[in-house]
């Protein structure tokens, strides 16, 4: 059986650095040596919502045939295709920039999946300076990801980019 969370060691909370690195090394565990990038996808979905607190959305949207399709998810269900340059997904797939957003009701176009997210983190996974997919978080507050969340998912994205 696997037991992949948070070694809080007798702390309520752990520093962000430290939640990620150990998000990171779960997520490198799992992935290791397992050639199914889908099946790496959902066990890092899985691993997000675990370690991340505070979260209503945790997944993956693949680059398929020049647009974003649906990958393995924790959450309510999620719009199934995201053009480039559309959304806050479709922005960092374009862009290959991650996202960071404080109040996704004032991002020009947001593509509202569920109604209770009020911030989004999408960081792009590059593959060969190649988009090949996007991490995306979202959470039902507002301004919930900071710099520090952005560092550690994009972190897990580079760790990723081997694995799927």
């Amino acid at each position: 059986m696997f037991d992949f969370t948070p070694d809080r060691s007798g702390t309520e909370t752990l520093s962000k650095p430290e939640l990620y690195r150990q998000l990171a090394s779960a997520a490198d565990a799992l992935t290791s040596g397992e050639p199914d990038g889908v099946a790496n996808m959902a066990n890092v979905a899985a691993l997000m919502w675990e370690f991340i607190p505070t979260l209503n959305w945790a997944g993956f949207y693949r680059v398929i045939d020049g647009e974003l399709v649906l990958g393995p998810f924790v959450g309510r269900p999620a719009c199934i295709r995201i053009p480039f340059g559309q959304g806050v997904c479709g922005t960092a797939a374009s862009t290959g920039e991650t996202q960071l957003v404080e109040d996704v009701h004032a991002f020009p176009g947001h593509i509202a999946c569920d109604a209770a997210s009020q911030s989004e983190l999408v960081v792009p996974i590059l593959k060969d300076g190649t988009v090949v997919a996007v991490i995306d978080l979202d959470s039902p507050e507002t301004g919930r990801f900071d710099d520090e969340d952005a560092t550690g998912i994009e972190a897990l994205a580079k760790l990723l980019s081997c694995a799927i």
